[in-house]
């Protein structure tokens, strides 16, 4: 049902690497207190990063003149949302979670910048020096080369084409295995959580909130992996507001992210970026509960509606097109993670090695 959404939501992901380079607009993110926040939580809304991968590029924002009420902005609105994920979103929920997602992303974002910038003394000693590299190929860096000149580089069809390799490659390779682990805990909540714990401890109010909240701070979960199991939230009696805090919290903030954070922009603007989450995760979520009163909307019985306006047929090519993406992926995962490690043990290796060769099997063994 959400596999076609998936899909659409690579395809933007790719052209937008393409013909928007994130690099290129950071010079940007340095100037004013106010314009450079209000562009840099905009910015982060469609690209698809999740809380982990998106510290690189926020590290090189910060290096090319970004001020850290920016880079704090582009921390929040970047894992929180995206392309991708405003797309399944739309496909396994609601026209509700779809529109406030990234509007929730885009305050808490902005709130969180501008306090960062209010409180901290700007740093005026950092040169601007944006990336301007080409994203096709690498042809250029953009400094010996001038945009004019690079323009005529690559045609319409080259770039559209990069778009597709970059998507397909390097976005859903970084979001298949999250993404499969999220729909497999999604199915593992439904057959064995009743749902009568749900919709006694998290069926809506301030509690409920909070228990979500102190569930989604730790996890590491990106936003796409992090929907399928929100709407099967909804549907076993979680409030749509307390799913929304998950959706916020869990794709933002984990153990990982927060201690590189603090390396990266100190503790005080790591405080003001948990501070800021939390109080407009646990805000949005009680107007969320409030919306579907107020509108006498179920969010369990409108949950998925827009999934299966897709011919059962286009699906399923979807679905099959999905699952042969995810097969390298899959296995490169679990490759670096079993197959090296036991490479590791069974042939270690000296300080001074320049080739790694078989070792003599020990004594004794087999």
């Amino acid at each position: 049902e959400s596999s076609v959404f998936i899909l659409f939501g690579l395809l933007v992901s790719g052209l937008l690497r393409v013909f928007l380079n994130p690099g290129s607009v950071s010079r940007h993110l340095g100037q004013g207190r106010f314009k450079s926040v209000f562009k840099a939580s905009l910015m982060g809304i469609p690209i698809p990063l999740c809380s982990c991968g998106v510290l690189p590029a926020a590290a090189a924002l910060k290096k090319q003149g970004a001020n850290n009420g920016a880079v704090t902005s582009f921390l929040i609105s970047t894992p929180e949302s995206g392309v991708d994920s405003i797309a399944i979103t739309y496909a396994l929920m609601d026209p509700i979670m779809t529109v406030v997602r990234p509007v929730a992303a885009f305050v808490t974002a902005f709130a969180a910048g501008i306090s960062e910038n209010l409180i901290g003394k700007p740093d005026t000693t950092r040169p601007i020096v944006p990336d301007l590299s080409c994203p096709v190929d690498g042809c250029c860096d953009g400094q010996n080369c001038s945009p004019e000149v690079h323009r005529n580089h690559h045609s319409f069809t080259e770039k559209t084409k990069a778009g597709f390799r970059f998507a397909f490659t390097d976005v859903w390779g970084d979001l298949a295995v999250w993404f499969l682990f999220g729909l497999l805990l999604s199915g593992i909540i439904t057959v064995l959580i009743p749902e009568s714990v749900f919709s006694r401890y998290m069926g809506g109010g301030f509690g409920s909130m909070l228990i979500m909240l102190g569930v989604g701070i730790p996890v590491y979960i990106c936003a796409t992996a992090s929907t399928p199991i929100a709407a099967t939230l909804i549907l076993q009696g979680v409030s749509p507001g307390a799913a929304l805090v998950f959706l916020m919290t869990g794709p933002a903030t984990n153990v990982t992210s927060l201690t590189v954070l603090t390396r990266v922009l100190g503790r005080r603007a790591t405080a003001i970026y948990l501070f800021a989450i939390a109080i407009c995760a646990v805000g949005f979520g009680l107007l969320v509960d409030w919306i579907y009163s107020a509108m006498n909307i179920s969010a369990r019985a409108v949950v998925g509606q827009a999934g299966e306006a897709i011919p059962h047929a286009v699906g399923l090519v979807g679905a099959v097109l999905i699952l042969i993406l995810s097969v390298q992926p899959v296995w490169r995962f679990i490759r670096s993670r079993f197959v090296r490690s036991r490479t590791t043990t069974a042939e270690p290796l000296t300080a001074d090695s320049t080739t790694i060769s078989t070792p003599e099997p020990c004594a004794g063994s087999t």
